[in-house]
């Protein structure tokens, strides 16, 4: 008899918490409140009630900015952001134009618009297979960027989908431990592709001279390539320099003790990785991560960069591995050859899912997207003192309500659940990640784009994923969910 198939495996994420401050109120609610009570006060001692009921507009306008919301925000919280965009477009910020000869070019400067300004791929004189990383003097970081591979997951077995599962968990508990990575980043993104890759595997490794299945292969290379859209996936680590501090140091300091132990990080990563069924092709060099931003800001140049190849990779300068133009407008952002729109993944789905539930997100015929997960170990000290403030405010909540006469609240109820199992999971010695997804979509032009939107937020309907679409912020925002900079989410 043969043995029950074991069941495939299943996630659910915890509530996300919207618990502000101080009575539910956000820091900007709390100190605008704060300043309107302190004005009434002053009002009152010295004018009388007379001169508060004068200000009642005032009064209006606060009460406005503090309770009515917009996608989840109030609007003093929105101000922030709305009042950066408008200085940015005021001061001609909103379009980035490439200045090659308005500067001396510095070795290995990627030439990036915005806060990614001062980014530079940097590759050690030792190194045997020419492995570079991304250098960030302003945030003290060290990326490393690999290429990786998988069998496809929903194909599997699930007893081996467990064991995948339960591999990365391992992998990441591992990486958070270490207590010097600033960010884990795994990318995975659609490309246009010109079929020039494939029918140079065909040109190579093909039998054209069989009888039958000679001429049909040929046949499907000619047709299928120009269509094809192939997937792409990426692992970078950003080494935190200054928690490495002392590790460097031994290493021999600066840049070369850095690389030191960021190759001894990157060969524990790929150990780990291949545990969770995935392989590392390689640690990318200069001129690949340089074509793996240049393709996210101008898709269409990935097929003159893979013809020029002589790998067949795709591969170009530092130098020109920003856009030529960036162009910001509130929702989307332009560059060379493509608009963009970059999502936020407010909520992951709340009931039992199959560990592969983005695989309908991802596989969207049509759409050309990347798809971003970044996650930020937490020390574990920080991780139990934000426990303990979270159920500290969340029973104070309760108490207030029961002494006010009003319900208990279900989603409190919930949500201090989940702070429980958060916190026995850290005193087991579990490790404890801040998870951010975001997801960005692109087409050659404006109503592609809007299409191209349409089609995958309907994916993510299915997918139990709520998506928000983030206004006044998309360059920041293409930043961190296009490019494989293992940079922390806003």
């Amino acid at each position: 008899m043969s043995e029950p198939s074991a069941a495939p495996p299943t996630v659910a994420f915890p509530y996300r918490s919207r618990r502000g401050i101080l009575l539910g109120l956000s820091l900007p609610q709390l100190l605008l409140v704060c300043a309107a009570l302190a004005l009434l006060l002053v009002t009152v001692v010295s004018t009388g009630l007379v001169g508060a009921v004068a200000l009642a507009p005032v009064w209006a306008v606060v009460a406005a900015l503090v309770a009515v919301r917009r996608h989840g925000r109030s609007l003093i919280d929105w101000a922030p952001i709305v009042v950066r965009y408008a200085h940015r477009r005021r001061a001609g910020q909103a379009m980035w134009l490439a200045r090659p000869l308005s500067r001396p070019r510095q070795d290995g400067l990627l030439h990036l618009p915005g806060s990614t300004a001062s980014l530079r791929v940097v590759t050690p004189a030792d190194s045997a297979t020419g492995a570079a990383a991304v250098h960030d003097p302003r945030a003290q970081t060290l990326t490393a960027v690999a290429r990786v591979s998988s069998r496809a997951f929903a194909l599997l077995d699930p007893a081996t989908q467990h064991r995948n599962v339960a591999g990365w968990g391992r992998a990441l508990a591992g990486i958070a431990r270490g207590g010097h990575i600033a960010a884990v980043q795994v990318l995975e993104r659609t490309v246009p592709d010109s079929g020039d890759t494939l029918a140079r595997h065909w040109t190579q490794h093909g039998r054209p001279e069989a009888p039958v299945t000679g001429r049909v292969y040929a046949d499907l290379v000619a047709s299928a390539g120009p269509a094809a859209a192939p997937h792409e996936a990426y692992l970078a680590i950003a080494l935190d320099l200054k928690a490495a501090k002392r590790l460097i140091a031994q290493a021999g300091g600066g840049l070369p003790g850095a690389f030191t132990v960021m190759q001894q990080t990157t060969t524990s990563v790929t150990q780990a990785a291949r545990a969770a069924g995935l392989t590392v092709t390689g640690w990318l060099s200069a001129r690949e991560i340089a074509a793996v931003i240049r393709t996210a800001y101008d898709p269409g140049s990935l097929s003159g960069l893979q013809q020029w190849s002589a790998t067949g990779r795709a591969e170009a300068d530092p130098a020109a591995a920003g856009p030529v133009v960036q162009v910001e407008e509130y929702d989307r952002v332009i560059t060379d050859s493509a608009r963009h729109a970059t999502y936020w993944v407010e909520n992951w789905p709340r009931t039992e899912v199959s560990a592969g539930f983005l695989h309908g997100l991802m596989f969207t015929a049509g759409v050309r997207r990347s798809l971003s997960l970044i996650y930020v170990p937490q020390p574990l000290e920080s991780a139990l003192r934000d426990v303990q403030r979270t159920k500290a405010s969340i029973i104070a909540d309760a108490t207030e309500r029961r002494r006010r006469g009003q319900v208990d609240s279900e989603a409190d109820s919930v949500e201090y659940a989940d702070v429980k199992a958060r916190e026995r999971q850290l005193i087991a010695g579990h490790a404890d990640v801040a998870l951010t997804g975001l997801l960005t979509v692109s087409a050659a032009s404006d109503a592609g784009l809007d299409a191209a939107c349409a089609q995958i937020e309907t994916a993510a309907v299915t997918a139990q994923v709520d998506l928000r679409r983030l206004t006044y912020q998309q360059p920041d925002a293409f930043t961190l969910g296009a490019l494989p900079l293992a940079r922390p989410a806003l």
